[in-house]
């Protein structure tokens, strides 16, 4: 499984936020709308899941492994697939049926070498993410941005929830307009 060197600042000003990567040297690449489909591998067991993600310009279906919440504390293995509908009819064959359905807003950055997406997920406040080559790289690019090391979590999206008072395992569908 490929280590992946990525923190997460919780609840981020969106347009702070991006004023800070521009005035660092960052540069826009993108913006997504994604969705996926998740499925437990042991019921009950929230180390270890797959995820079929669309990001609009790539499907991937990836095993996510949570070994710790540091920043280098998420194992993975990931390939690309080409059919979002297909590769979850082709899970449910195996037995896998999705524990949830989401959705999220992605704008991403580069930033001295390091990718910065700033995501946007229903009844929550914005996060940056910063992935990078190692865990100092990560350390020095959010010091740029001028977060602290204390600042950064490798916690994944289910605990991120878990800061508002909101149980992600218990919700089976994750729309933007689940908050009209």
């Amino acid at each position: 499984m490929t280590i992946e060197y990525e923190a997460k600042v919780i609840n981020v000003d969106l347009d702070e936020i991006v004023e800070k990567i521009n005035a660092c040297g960052g540069r826009k690449v993108g913006e997504a709308f994604m969705r996926r489909y998740v499925y437990d591998i042991v019921p009950g067991d929230k180390s270890k899941w797959i995820r079929l993600r669309d990001t609009g310009k790539e499907i991937t279906l990836t095993v996510k492994k949570i070994v710790h919440d540091g920043i280098d504390g998420t194992h993975e293995v990931e390939i690309t697939v080409d059919d979002f509908e297909l590769t979850n009819k082709l899970l449910n064959q195996l037995g896998y049926q999705p524990k949830s359905y989401q959705e999220n807003r992605r704008t991403s950055f580069t930033l001295n070498g390091a990718r910065l997406e700033i995501d946007q997920w229903p009844l929550i406040p914005p996060y940056l993410e910063i992935e990078g080559d190692s865990r100092d790289h990560v350390i020095q690019v959010a010091s740029l941005l001028g977060f602290d090391e204390v600042q950064l979590t490798g916690e994944n999206t289910i605990k991120t929830y878990a800061r508002y008072g909101i149980d992600l395992n218990s919700i089976k569908e994750l729309r933007f307009q689940d908050q009209d």
